[in-house]
């Protein structure tokens, strides 16, 4: 257990993360929802910095207007890597799966979208 001070110079309890928010919260395959949150968090990034509205996304992407609200509101769950990476490709980026080994205080599944 971890303390801080607030600003009110009152002591704080808190836990620090591991760097999973889902295994912190014990939810069963945590590794695959925070990959899958991962993937989705950066689709939803290169959508919004293209300025695309939801009807020409689910048109992009070929999917119902409800499921464009739900990837843009972080409903990310939903969505399986699988078809995480079909939108991506559709929105011209290559998916590279990378292995290497896994060094300690690391993640064992990560994403990284190059600029």
């Amino acid at each position: 257990m971890n303390y801080l001070i607030n600003d009110n110079l009152e002591s704080i309890n808190f836990t620090a993360s591991s760097g999973n928010i889902f295994a912190d919260l014990e939810l069963d395959n945590s590794s695959e929802l925070l990959t899958r949150a991962k993937l989705a968090y950066t689709v939803r990034k290169l959508l919004e910095s293209r300025h695309l509205t939801q009807a020409k996304i689910a048109s992009l992407f070929d999917i119902e207007q409800k499921e464009v609200s739900d990837l843009m509101t972080g409903k990310y769950h939903l969505f399986e890597e699988t078809r995480l990476f079909n939108f991506l490709n559709k929105l011209e980026q290559k998916v590279v799966i990378h292995i290497t080994s896994h060094q300690t205080n690391e993640p064992l599944i990560d994403v990284v979208l190059d600029s």
